[in-house]
């Protein structure tokens, strides 16, 4: 019986770290993309500086989505409290 509460409770919590991660990345760069735009139609000769940024911090927040997959794993497949 503890075991199946074990299987149960990680299978949830990698549930939500995935469905968080993605949430939480999704709105990150959705608002770097914005800003990205407004960015460009006040300066639009600062073209090349914004994209730039704007590549690296969408790069940086889509971290966060694999980094909650390798958790996600984790408790599923190499959980020692799991037996």
């Amino acid at each position: 019986m503890e075991n199946a509460i074990m299987v149960v409770a990680a299978l949830i919590g990698a549930g939500l770290a995935i469905g968080l991660a993605a949430v939480g990345a999704s709105i990150g760069n959705g608002l770097v993309t914005s800003k990205f735009i407004e960015g460009l139609t006040r300066q639009p000769e600062a073209k090349n500086v914004l994209f730039i940024n704007t590549l690296i911090s969408v790069g940086l927040i889509e971290a966060v989505p694999i980094i909650a997959a390798v958790i996600a794993i984790v408790l599923l497949y190499a959980n020692p409290l799991i037996k």
